[in-house]
Protein backbone atom coordinates (compact mmCIF):
# COMPACT_ATOMS: atom_id res chain seq x y z
CA UNK A 1 0.00 0.00 0.00
CA UNK A 2 1.15 3.25 -1.34
CA UNK A 3 2.43 5.78 1.87
CA UNK A 4 0.35 8.56 2.80
CA UNK A 5 0.84 12.18 3.82
CA UNK A 6 -0.86 13.10 6.57
CA UNK A 7 -2.49 16.71 5.90
CA UNK A 8 -3.26 16.14 2.29
CA UNK A 9 -6.65 15.87 0.48
CA UNK A 10 -5.56 12.24 -0.59
CA UNK A 11 -4.94 11.61 3.18
CA UNK A 12 -8.53 12.85 4.23
CA UNK A 13 -10.04 11.40 1.25
CA UNK A 14 -8.60 8.14 2.24
CA UNK A 15 -9.79 9.00 5.86
CA UNK A 16 -13.67 9.16 4.91
CA UNK A 17 -12.88 6.22 2.49
CA UNK A 18 -11.43 3.95 5.47
CA UNK A 19 -14.32 5.20 8.04
CA UNK A 20 -17.28 4.35 5.50
CA UNK A 21 -16.07 1.03 4.83
CA UNK A 22 -15.30 0.62 8.50
CA UNK A 23 -19.11 1.52 9.19
CA UNK A 24 -20.35 -1.05 6.24
CA UNK A 25 -18.33 -3.39 8.09
CA UNK A 26 -20.03 -3.04 11.38
CA UNK A 27 -23.41 -3.08 10.55
CA UNK A 28 -25.65 -5.70 11.64
CA UNK A 29 -29.30 -7.24 11.29
CA UNK A 30 -30.44 -8.78 14.89
CA UNK A 31 -33.55 -11.22 15.42
CA UNK A 32 -35.37 -12.26 17.67
CA UNK A 33 -37.58 -14.83 18.04
CA UNK A 34 -38.69 -18.56 18.39
CA UNK A 35 -37.92 -21.93 16.68
CA UNK A 36 -39.42 -21.04 13.27
CA UNK A 37 -36.49 -18.51 13.10
CA UNK A 38 -33.40 -19.80 15.07
CA UNK A 39 -30.49 -21.33 14.04
CA UNK A 40 -30.10 -24.89 14.86
CA UNK A 41 -28.28 -27.14 16.26
CA UNK A 42 -26.38 -29.57 13.58
CA UNK A 43 -23.73 -31.52 15.88
CA UNK A 44 -26.33 -34.62 15.28
CA UNK A 45 -27.74 -34.45 11.71
CA UNK A 46 -30.65 -32.69 11.98
CA UNK A 47 -33.01 -31.68 9.05
CA UNK A 48 -34.76 -28.48 11.16
CA UNK A 49 -33.72 -25.15 9.78
CA UNK A 50 -35.09 -21.52 11.22
CA UNK A 51 -35.73 -19.14 7.94
CA UNK A 52 -33.21 -16.76 10.24
CA UNK A 53 -30.41 -19.23 9.20
CA UNK A 54 -30.91 -19.05 6.07
CA UNK A 55 -31.46 -14.77 5.75
CA UNK A 56 -27.46 -14.76 5.42
CA UNK A 57 -27.93 -16.11 1.77
CA UNK A 58 -29.60 -13.06 0.00
CA UNK A 59 -27.28 -10.39 1.98
CA UNK A 60 -24.03 -9.32 1.13
CA UNK A 61 -20.79 -8.96 3.58
CA UNK A 62 -21.25 -5.79 4.44
CA UNK A 63 -23.91 -7.02 6.59
CA UNK A 64 -23.65 -9.21 9.99
CA UNK A 65 -26.86 -11.15 10.51
CA UNK A 66 -26.52 -12.30 14.56
CA UNK A 67 -29.45 -14.42 15.18
CA UNK A 68 -30.59 -14.49 18.87
CA UNK A 69 -33.99 -16.39 18.04
CA UNK A 70 -34.42 -19.91 20.38
CA UNK A 71 -36.53 -22.18 20.21
CA UNK A 72 -39.91 -22.02 22.30
CA UNK A 73 -39.54 -18.36 23.37
CA UNK A 74 -42.42 -15.73 23.79
CA UNK A 75 -41.61 -12.59 24.12
CA UNK A 76 -42.14 -12.98 28.03
CA UNK A 77 -39.71 -15.95 28.20
CA UNK A 78 -37.44 -14.20 25.99
CA UNK A 79 -37.64 -11.09 28.03
CA UNK A 80 -38.02 -12.80 31.54
CA UNK A 81 -34.68 -14.92 30.69
CA UNK A 82 -32.36 -12.05 29.34
CA UNK A 83 -32.56 -12.50 25.77
CA UNK A 84 -33.90 -9.56 24.84
CA UNK A 85 -31.63 -7.16 27.10
CA UNK A 86 -28.40 -9.09 25.64
CA UNK A 87 -29.64 -7.94 22.53
CA UNK A 88 -30.08 -4.22 22.90
CA UNK A 89 -26.72 -4.59 24.81
CA UNK A 90 -25.04 -5.72 21.13
CA UNK A 91 -26.72 -2.99 19.09
CA UNK A 92 -25.46 0.28 17.56
CA UNK A 93 -26.88 3.07 16.35
CA UNK A 94 -27.71 2.26 12.46
CA UNK A 95 -28.41 -1.36 12.99
CA UNK A 96 -31.58 -3.52 12.76
CA UNK A 97 -33.40 -6.11 14.57
CA UNK A 98 -36.58 -8.40 13.01
CA UNK A 99 -38.62 -9.37 16.01
CA UNK A 100 -41.09 -12.94 15.43
CA UNK A 101 -43.34 -13.83 18.17
CA UNK A 102 -46.54 -15.19 18.54
CA UNK A 103 -45.97 -19.19 18.57
CA UNK A 104 -45.61 -19.73 22.21
CA UNK A 105 -47.61 -16.76 23.35
CA UNK A 106 -50.45 -18.73 22.31
CA UNK A 107 -48.99 -21.56 24.45
CA UNK A 108 -50.40 -22.35 28.09
CA UNK A 109 -48.26 -22.77 30.35
CA UNK A 110 -47.41 -19.33 32.76
CA UNK A 111 -43.62 -18.63 31.81
CA UNK A 112 -45.07 -18.32 28.53
CA UNK A 113 -48.44 -17.22 28.03
CA UNK A 114 -49.27 -13.49 26.93
CA UNK A 115 -52.88 -12.18 25.67
CA UNK A 116 -52.60 -10.77 22.31
CA UNK A 117 -53.83 -7.52 23.01
CA UNK A 118 -52.48 -7.49 26.70
CA UNK A 119 -48.83 -8.76 27.67
CA UNK A 120 -47.98 -9.50 24.06
CA UNK A 121 -48.59 -6.03 22.56
CA UNK A 122 -47.13 -4.47 25.39
CA UNK A 123 -44.14 -6.30 25.08
CA UNK A 124 -43.97 -5.27 21.09
CA UNK A 125 -43.87 -2.11 22.57
CA UNK A 126 -41.25 -2.41 24.50
CA UNK A 127 -39.07 -3.91 21.79
CA UNK A 128 -39.58 -1.39 19.32
CA UNK A 129 -38.51 1.62 21.88
CA UNK A 130 -35.63 -0.17 23.38
CA UNK A 131 -33.98 -0.73 19.60
CA UNK A 132 -35.43 2.93 18.89
CA UNK A 133 -33.14 3.66 21.89
CA UNK A 134 -30.51 2.35 20.94
CA UNK A 135 -30.42 4.61 17.63
CA UNK A 136 -31.38 1.31 15.78
CA UNK A 137 -34.52 0.35 13.28
CA UNK A 138 -36.75 -2.40 14.81
CA UNK A 139 -38.82 -4.46 12.15
CA UNK A 140 -41.93 -6.39 13.42
CA UNK A 141 -42.95 -9.85 11.67
CA UNK A 142 -46.37 -11.66 12.00
CA UNK A 143 -45.87 -15.19 12.70
CA UNK A 144 -45.46 -17.80 9.99
CA UNK A 145 -48.49 -20.08 9.21
CA UNK A 146 -48.74 -23.76 10.51
CA UNK A 147 -49.72 -26.68 8.22
CA UNK A 148 -53.15 -26.74 9.40
CA UNK A 149 -55.34 -27.55 6.33
CA UNK A 150 -58.96 -27.88 6.56
CA UNK A 151 -60.87 -31.48 7.08
CA UNK A 152 -61.25 -31.21 3.37
CA UNK A 153 -58.06 -30.22 1.90
CA UNK A 154 -59.02 -26.95 0.06
CA UNK A 155 -57.20 -24.30 2.32
CA UNK A 156 -55.34 -23.25 5.32
CA UNK A 157 -56.41 -23.16 8.69
CA UNK A 158 -55.57 -20.03 10.70
CA UNK A 159 -54.02 -21.04 14.33
CA UNK A 160 -52.75 -17.88 15.45
CA UNK A 161 -56.10 -15.58 15.85
CA UNK A 162 -55.30 -12.36 17.44
CA UNK A 163 -51.87 -12.14 17.89
CA UNK A 164 -50.92 -11.68 13.62
CA UNK A 165 -53.77 -8.84 14.31
CA UNK A 166 -52.21 -7.49 17.70
CA UNK A 167 -48.72 -7.34 15.66
CA UNK A 168 -50.73 -5.80 12.59
CA UNK A 169 -51.99 -2.95 15.17
CA UNK A 170 -48.39 -2.28 17.19
CA UNK A 171 -46.40 -2.31 13.88
CA UNK A 172 -49.49 0.82 12.40
CA UNK A 173 -49.53 2.30 15.93
CA UNK A 174 -46.02 2.51 16.43
CA UNK A 175 -44.87 3.27 12.88
CA UNK A 176 -42.78 0.26 12.68
CA UNK A 177 -41.83 -1.47 9.79
CA UNK A 178 -44.29 -5.18 9.44
CA UNK A 179 -43.24 -7.78 7.66
CA UNK A 180 -46.00 -9.84 6.54
CA UNK A 181 -44.93 -13.54 7.22
CA UNK A 182 -48.57 -14.64 8.10
CA UNK A 183 -50.16 -14.22 5.10
CA UNK A 184 -47.36 -15.05 2.43
CA UNK A 185 -46.54 -18.10 4.40
CA UNK A 186 -50.21 -19.51 4.00
CA UNK A 187 -50.07 -18.52 0.75
CA UNK A 188 -46.55 -20.28 0.18
CA UNK A 189 -48.15 -23.57 2.04
CA UNK A 190 -51.18 -23.25 -0.40
CA UNK A 191 -49.63 -22.99 -3.59
CA UNK A 192 -47.59 -26.06 -2.53
CA UNK A 193 -51.35 -28.09 -1.96
CA UNK A 194 -51.94 -30.46 1.06
CA UNK A 195 -49.13 -33.07 0.26
CA UNK A 196 -46.43 -30.73 -1.23
CA UNK A 197 -46.41 -28.87 1.36
CA UNK A 198 -45.16 -31.82 3.46
CA UNK A 199 -41.83 -30.55 1.91
CA UNK A 200 -41.78 -26.91 3.47
CA UNK A 201 -41.69 -29.15 6.73
CA UNK A 202 -40.33 -31.84 8.96
CA UNK A 203 -42.55 -35.10 7.20
CA UNK A 204 -39.51 -37.85 7.14
CA UNK A 205 -39.70 -41.69 7.99
CA UNK A 206 -38.80 -43.57 10.75
CA UNK A 207 -35.01 -44.40 10.93
CA UNK A 208 -33.54 -41.48 9.29
CA UNK A 209 -32.13 -39.79 11.66
CA UNK A 210 -30.72 -40.66 14.73
CA UNK A 211 -32.09 -37.73 16.91
CA UNK A 212 -35.80 -38.64 15.94
CA UNK A 213 -35.73 -42.15 15.11
CA UNK A 214 -39.25 -42.63 14.99
CA UNK A 215 -39.38 -40.40 12.23
CA UNK A 216 -41.38 -36.79 12.18
CA UNK A 217 -44.47 -35.43 11.31
CA UNK A 218 -44.03 -31.66 12.26
CA UNK A 219 -46.24 -28.88 10.44
CA UNK A 220 -44.97 -26.25 12.77
CA UNK A 221 -40.70 -26.25 12.05
CA UNK A 222 -39.42 -26.36 8.57
CA UNK A 223 -36.95 -28.32 6.75
CA UNK A 224 -33.94 -26.53 4.89
CA UNK A 225 -35.95 -25.75 1.43
CA UNK A 226 -39.26 -24.89 3.70
CA UNK A 227 -36.88 -22.20 5.40
CA UNK A 228 -34.76 -20.80 2.13
CA UNK A 229 -38.72 -20.34 0.68
CA UNK A 230 -39.31 -18.17 4.55
CA UNK A 231 -36.00 -16.33 4.12
CA UNK A 232 -37.39 -15.13 0.87
CA UNK A 233 -40.40 -13.94 1.89
CA UNK A 234 -38.39 -11.74 4.25
CA UNK A 235 -36.38 -10.63 1.73
CA UNK A 236 -39.70 -9.73 -0.78
CA UNK A 237 -41.15 -7.83 2.09
CA UNK A 238 -38.13 -5.63 3.09
CA UNK A 239 -37.64 -4.80 -0.80
CA UNK A 240 -41.41 -4.46 -1.29
CA UNK A 241 -41.36 -1.78 1.65
CA UNK A 242 -38.89 0.33 0.50
CA UNK A 243 -36.77 -0.38 3.78
CA UNK A 244 -32.52 0.81 3.38
CA UNK A 245 -31.52 -2.35 4.92
CA UNK A 246 -32.57 -3.65 0.91
CA UNK A 247 -29.62 -2.15 -0.09
CA UNK A 248 -27.35 -4.77 1.72
CA UNK A 249 -28.91 -7.52 -0.37
CA UNK A 250 -26.29 -9.81 -2.37
CA UNK A 251 -25.80 -8.46 -5.66
CA UNK A 252 -26.17 -5.41 -7.58
CA UNK A 253 -28.20 -3.02 -6.36
CA UNK A 254 -30.73 -0.40 -8.52
CA UNK A 255 -28.85 2.20 -10.02
CA UNK A 256 -27.85 5.03 -7.54
CA UNK A 257 -28.37 2.72 -4.79
CA UNK A 258 -25.06 1.73 -2.68
CA UNK A 259 -25.24 0.00 0.96
CA UNK A 260 -25.37 2.58 3.73
CA UNK A 261 -25.39 1.42 6.97
CA UNK A 262 -26.68 4.82 7.99
CA UNK A 263 -28.85 5.74 5.44
CA UNK A 264 -31.78 7.84 6.40
CA UNK A 265 -34.77 6.06 8.09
Amino acid sequence: MPRVKLGSPFATWFCLLSLCAARLAAAQLHLAGDSTLATKERQTPNPEYGWGEMLPRYFGRALTIVNHATNGRSTKSFIDEGRWQKLVDALQPGDWAIVQFGHNDEKPDAARHTEPRGEFAANLRRMIADVRAKGATPILATSAARRKWSADGTHLVDTHGDYIAAAREVAQQEKAPLLELNALTAALEEAHGLEGSKRLHLWIAPGVYARQPKGWQDDTHYSAYGADRVAALAVQEIIRLGLPLADFLAGDAPAGKKPDAHAER
